[in-house]
């Protein structure tokens, strides 16, 4: 949106909030934008503080957004609660998690802690009863096939200015069609789509606050604990990952989840899976450069590349792909960071 329109639709929350808050004493400031259109302000009482959310509804829908936290929230899954809404305008007043993310909190002596918790609560989303009435849609092969194109369309022609070879092109295609087996033969559960530490808030009571939940699925089992534990925006060494892995396994069982499942298999469901979900991100975070001027995405590529070049030297079924990745992808990619 350019500014004329972000004022505009910024005098017309301001004129919403007048009419649907009771105490006139807030004072609005910005709290966050994301990766999408939709815009976020704090508004600031003498003894609290709450959400507004500003999602142009050309641009974005927000019922997707109320049917989940309303799904969610029956789970027992710490969503916030909304206080108001308005379709046809795109504005909500939701509660405030605060401004402290997993992201400024996570180090060596607070990760193991902060990630119990967050696993915790990925168990009670994956293994609680769900609502009859609330179906997700399927995290199914074509969306799955859709977002690894990302990876060739927006970064590797787009972004790096590759041309791919026939030849490539089957490459890519195998290796896409390996990473989409291996996530329909999971268990399938609701699944978050971004349960990072950017969208993981730092909350007292029942933590964490979870956030930015509008896109959940119904698919593979460890999709979003693999875009906990080798998120876009930190890593952690291997043996601390896998260590946190097999923990999870071991909750999972607990409560009647993968009882059959070997350590072994949930891991390489769970490499496989953050490859699939790191090419896409990397063919994301070239198009929000490209497509909608968001430059500040670029530097997480080298390191969720680094995700991806791990799993493929691990799996000799990827081998054709990392030979690609580092004779054009990664000389590539070094060429543009200097640039």
């Amino acid at each position: 949106m350019d500014t004329e329109v972000q004022d505009l639709r910024k005098a017309q929350l301001m004129s919403w909030l007048n009419n649907v808050v009771e105490d006139k004493s807030w004072q609005l400031e910005v709290a966050s934008a994301d990766a999408s259109f939709r815009r976020y302000f704090r508004l600031i009482f003498k003894d609290k503080t709450l959400i507004a959310m500003d999602a142009p509804p050309d641009k974005e829908d927000i019922k997707p957004f109320i049917k989940v936290a309303s799904a969610f929230k029956s789970l027992g899954v710490n969503v916030p609660e909304i206080y108001a809404q308005d379709l046809n305008q795109g504005f909500m007043l939701l509660q405030d998690f605060g401004s402290v993310c997993f992201l400024d909190e996570l180090a060596d002596d607070s990760a193991d802690k902060l990630y119990q918790d967050a696993m915790q609560a990925l168990q009670t989303l994956q293994s609680s009863e769900k609502p009859g009435d609330v179906k997700l849609p399927a995290y199914d092969a074509e969306l799955l096939m859709r977002e690894m194109a990302l990876f060739s369309d927006w970064f590797i022609e787009k972004h790096l200015s590759l041309s791919i070879s026939d030849a490539e092109r089957e490459t890519l295609n195998s290796s896409f069609e390996m990473l989409r087996d291996n996530a329909l033969q999971q268990p399938q559960v609701w699944v978050h789509r971004d349960y990072h530490s950017r969208n993981l808030m730092v909350y007292e009571a029942d933590n964490p606050g979870i956030i930015d939940f509008q896109d959940a699925v119904h698919g593979a089992i460890t999709y979003d604990l693999v875009s906990l534990l080798r998120d876009c925006y930190i890593s952690w060494p291997d043996d601390k990952i896998y260590t946190w892995v097999a923990s999870y396994l071991n909750g999972l069982k607990a409560k009647g989840i993968c009882a059959e499942v070997s350590n072994e298999d949930f891991i390489r469901w769970f490499d496989l899976m953050g490859a699939q979900r790191h090419l896409k991100a990397i063919g994301i975070f070239a198009r929000l450069n490209h497509r909608d001027g968001k430059s500040g995405y670029l530097k997480d590529i080298p390191r969720t590349m680094s995700y991806v070049e791990t799993v493929c030297d691990k799996y000799p079924e990827l081998q054709s792909f990392s030979n690609l990745i580092e004779n054009k992808v990664k000389p590539a990619l070094m060429e543009a960071q200097t640039q």
